[in-house]
């Protein structure tokens, strides 16, 4: 197994100190992805590679450019050895993408949502969010492939043919189910987009064994065809009532996986924001410089109020009458009426 073991002792907590320790700061703040392996609890470089290749197919799927957060690096400390620079939103991916039963990724998962909540000002669900991506794209591949062995076996009526797999899997059809779910008010949408990861997976499922057994079994004609979309679709039904102890119609909707994109990609933005230490030590720069008033012009080098800012004039008025040094007196940057 690929996990560390139960011993080790639990390193990254929901106030995430020690992850934000772990940053390394070059103009922006960066993270090593074999320290965030150990923080997260894993302990073999292959298993948490692939939770980094999975976080970057996710990336890949929501638009993002990959090598802005993830760059390779061939050396640690000048031994030669694979690791990853990343931003925080790879190390936000990452978590979303492991393993959330180990204790290290459930903490990272709630410390990095809590933080893409409060900058996308958007809830997210997490938990199962990356594998609704995935899942919900290789449906959309599978709809095509069995579109194509459906028309090759001389399907007349796709949307028959349709049909038949979900009565098969719901005991009732695609217009029905979507009534059922409440969102027959969006014509647009796929009812797709609102299931969760068991009833993606279960549809997935369905639409591979339909495409399987047709090309397998050679079967050829409408009725035949909306046969085995249908026994296929009853198989998946049983398969899933005795796994989730309810039946696919059942199970609740799940948050807009749009919306899931939606705040990713802006969270994943906001994030770039929080670690451009660069930009962060300019916009401090032009603040104090707007913030400070303009110097005296008759302003004296070594004179502390005038290094400050001090608008005052350093020497004052000779009409003063409150001891300026213009009129005789030791008070500089006076305030009076006739000084200021």
């Amino acid at each position: 197994m690929g996990m560390a073991s139960e011993q080790l002792p639990i390193v990254f907590d929901e106030d995430g100190l020690l992850f934000e320790h772990m940053a390394k700061e070059n103009g922006k703040r960066t993270w090593s992805a074999r320290a965030l392996m150990n923080a997260l609890g894993y302990d073999k470089w292959p298993t948490f590679k692939k939770v980094i290749e999975k976080s970057m197919s996710a990336c890949a799927l929501l638009g993002i450019d990959i090598f802005q957060h993830f760059s390779p690096v061939n050396s640690i400390d000048g031994r030669r050895a694979e690791d990853f620079t990343l931003s925080r939103f790879a190390c936000c991916m990452i978590a979303l993408n492991g393993d959330s039963k180990n204790h290290n990724v459930a903490a990272a998962q709630a410390y990095f949502v809590s933080i893409a909540e409060t900058l996308a000002d958007q809830r997210i669900e997490h938990a199962e969010s990356m594998d609704r991506i995935a899942i919900r794209e290789e449906i959309t591949d599978r709809e095509v492939t069995l579109s194509s062995a459906a028309g090759q076996a001389g399907v007349e009526s796709y949307p028959a043919f349709k049909t038949a797999g979900y009565i098969g899997m719901y005991e009732m059809d695609y217009h029905s189910l979507r009534a059922l779910r409440g969102v027959s008010s969006l014509p647009k949408r796929s009812l797709l987009d609102f299931m969760g990861k068991d009833e993606l997976a279960g549809n997935l499922f369905r639409l591979s064994l339909t495409e399987g057994r047709i090309r397998r079994e050679g079967t050829r004609g409408q009725k035949p065809l909306e046969r085995v979309a249908h026994e296929v679709g009853q198989r998946v039904r049983s398969a899933m009532k005795q796994e989730l102890g309810v039946f696919p119609e059942q199970l609740q909707n799940s948050q807009d996986i749009r919306e899931v994109k939606k705040s990713l990609k802006k969270a994943g933005s906001n994030f770039s924001q929080i670690d451009d230490i660069d930009a962060d030590r300019l916009g401090e720069k032009l603040f104090l410089e707007g913030a400070l008033q303009a110097p005296s012009q008759d302003a004296i080098p070594g004179c502390p109020e005038c290094a400050g800012g001090n608008p005052a004039s350093h020497y004052g008025s000779q009409a003063c009458t409150s001891g300026s040094l213009a009129s005789g007196g030791t008070v500089s940057h006076c305030t009076c009426e006739f000084c200021y």
